[in-house]
């Protein structure tokens, strides 16, 4: 019974505010490259680090950050210029 029981774990599911608290504290981050035990001292609150790892997953795949050898970086830009440039060759 008890191995049934174990068998539906449910992966975590963060909420929509420890996203973006993790989302602004890699951001804000005053050196461009952070490890992980960095962010985990750095965030206001403690994640669980499943959470976490499914957090920096979510935002790898919406090509907000890129992880590397070194740590994490924020590579998300939100200057519309620079997006018009890319998509269109010119602004707008």
């Amino acid at each position: 019974m008890a191995e049934a029981l174990n068998s539906d774990k449910v992966k975590p599911s963060p909420t929509l505010n420890t996203i973006i608290m993790v989302e602004d504290t890699i951001q804000n981050f005053p050196n461009s490259v952070i490890t992980i035990p960095e962010l985990k001292k750095a965030l206001p609150r403690q994640v669980n680090h499943n959470t976490l790892m499914i957090i920096l997953e979510y935002l790898e795949n919406s090509n907000k950050i890129i992880i590397g050898l070194r740590g994490i970086t924020w590579i998300h830009n939100t200057n519309k210029n620079l997006r018009n440039v890319a998509i269109y060759g010119r602004e707008l």
